[in-house]
């Protein structure tokens, strides 16, 4: 039996990082993408999480996922958090470095939120992971929103964009948090095969 969801993003970087990340793992969870218009809530991450896998589930009909991702300035009391997105198209880089200056603190928290819904009807579940860095310059190229400004303390000062794809996996808040959501649907199917063995 194949694992297999629909990912709901429009984002081609996403899905190819979610591609390569299970892929890695040997997961043979299958992927399928699609764009789907879900109301934007306002809230905690948690909470915008559970409103759009709820409602994707409702639109699509069958077993879905989407991503939240939250960038949370330690300075700034978690903001910008889950709105990180408008911000960076407001603020640009430059910009979102501007928001710490006269701040002591430029660490960052990077928090990826994978919401699961074996589909409507279903209570989601969500998958968090996060990774620590710090807000720098923006250094690399300038290919997925804010990785130029964003240097985990686990990379040795690189920013996530001077990264490559391999690199960045094994470290990235998105990792760790699909793997979370790889190992549960493993289990899930692990489940579903011993009920059949016993006729179920």
């Amino acid at each position: 039996m194949v694992v297999s969801f629909v990912f709901v993003t429009g984002n081609a970087n996403k899905l190819k990082e979610v591609k390569a990340i299970l892929a890695a793992g040997g997961s043979g969870i299958e992927v399928t993408a699609r764009a789907v218009d879900v109301p934007e809530v306002q809230g905690s991450t948690q909470e915008v999480a559970l409103a759009k896998v709820r409602a994707a589930a409702d639109k699509l009909g069958t077993a879905c996922v989407t991503e939240d991702t939250a960038l949370c300035f330690e300075a700034l009391g978690g903001l910008p958090g889950p709105y990180i997105k408008d911000f960076l198209e407001k603020l640009g880089h430059e910009g979102l470095n501007t928001l710490l200056q006269g701040f002591s603190s430029t660490r960052a928290t990077a928090l990826c939120t994978f919401a699961y819904s074996a589909g409507p009807g279903t209570t989601p579940m969500l998958f968090e992971g996060s990774t620590e860095g710090n807000i720098v310059p923006a250094r690399g190229p300038n290919k997925f929103g804010w990785d130029p400004i964003f240097a985990p303390t686990e990379s040795d000062g690189k920013t996530y964009a001077e990264m490559d794809g391999e690199e960045k996996n094994k470290i990235s808040h998105r990792y760790r948090a699909l793997e979370k959501l790889r190992v549960y649907l493993q289990q899930q199917d692990d489940r579903s095969w011993a009920g059949r063995g016993m006729g179920g």
